[in-house]
């Protein structure tokens, strides 16, 4: 196979129900392996994806090695950020100390996506005030199976039920730290890598469906094109101005695909097109960050130009 474009349309399109989490990263892990890229493995687990839900976690697990590309592969691993304050820099108060040459984590996480049956966690957390008064923070990995770790489900979202959330507590949890700012080496760019990736896993299920209902040729050069620019957007650095305006682009595109797919769902199944109506707004979360990105790209291209 020369490409991950080629895979997604001569693949097979029927793809065996998936029933949990566990059945759908195990699929994901199978796939992956044949792609050296995590963009293209996203691509092409979302096309082996049965549902949108599952192609989420696809995209969400290969941003995850794009930000860190030493996580092992068999690993279900979890971004834990967002805390009863907010996901805001300035809202996180889990503290992330050392002491004596180790690392250890105390606080709560409110929201932590695949939090519950992940294996490992990358905790973004507080080392205090630093002498201009800004929150620092640091990134550490968490495995879960240490009783320091407690987890506890959340209700099912209204989209994408079948990805589990979970609040996460620790109580002086052992941690390896991660060099670098916590902020900017980890928090910040996993927000665009993290659109990157999902867009292009949910992209990927999106042709599979459009070949399964053998919509017209134009309407899957369309998608395949799209996947064509998330490619070489998920090989550029996630701090380009370029990168982010790009993005901006293509999210635009996104916008339009209730219009433009509705070919597609005009000839499968109707429980795929009722999931299908149910999920779309996985696809337009986060918008107003998004747009606040989008702006402060056009803004340091001015001022660079300038």
């Amino acid at each position: 196979m020369d490409s991950v474009l080629d895979y997604l349309l001569t693949a097979p399109t029927e793809v065996a129900a998936l029933t949990s989490v566990r059945a759908a990263w195990q699929r994901h892990q199978r796939t992956a392996e044949r792609f050296d890229v995590p963009v293209d493995a996203a691509l092409a687990c979302g096309f082996g994806a049965d549902r949108l839900g599952y192609a989420f976690l696809s995209g969400y697990q290969a941003a995850l090695r794009a930000l860190l590309p030493e996580l092992a592969p068999g690993e279900l691993v979890s971004l834990c950020a967002t805390e009863a304050g907010g996901g805001h820099p300035a809202a996180i108060r889990t503290a992330v100390t050392e002491r004596d040459g180790e690392w250890f984590v105390d606080g709560t996480k409110t929201f932590a996506t695949l939090g519950g049956p992940a294996d490992r966690l990358v905790v973004i957390g507080s080392v205090g005030a630093g002498a201009d008064g800004r929150n620092r923070l640091r990134a550490v990995l968490v495995d879960t199976d240490q009783s320091a770790v407690v987890r506890t489900e959340l209700p099912e979202t209204p989209f994408i039920p079948e990805i589990p959330h979970a609040a996460v507590t620790f109580t002086d949890a052992r941690a390896r730290a991660l060099p670098g700012d916590g902020y900017s080496g980890y928090l910040k760019p996993f927000r665009t890598i993290e659109d990157i990736h999902v867009l292009a896993a949910a992209l990927g299920w999106l042709i599979r469906m459009g070949r399964s209902g053998a919509v017209a040729r134009p309407l899957l050069e369309q998608l395949l094109a799209t996947a064509a620019a998330l490619r070489d957007l998920g090989r550029m650095p996630a701090s380009s101005p370029g990168a982010h305006i790009a993005l901006g682009g293509v999210l635009a595109r996104f916008d339009e695909l209730p219009q433009s797919t509705a070919p597609i769902w005009e000839r499968v199944d109707p429980a795929d097109r009722a999931r299908w109506e149910r999920d779309l707004a996985l696809l337009r979360v986060a918008g107003k960050v998004r747009g606040l990105r989008l702006e402060a790209a056009w803004h340091a291209v001015r001022d660079s130009a300038g």
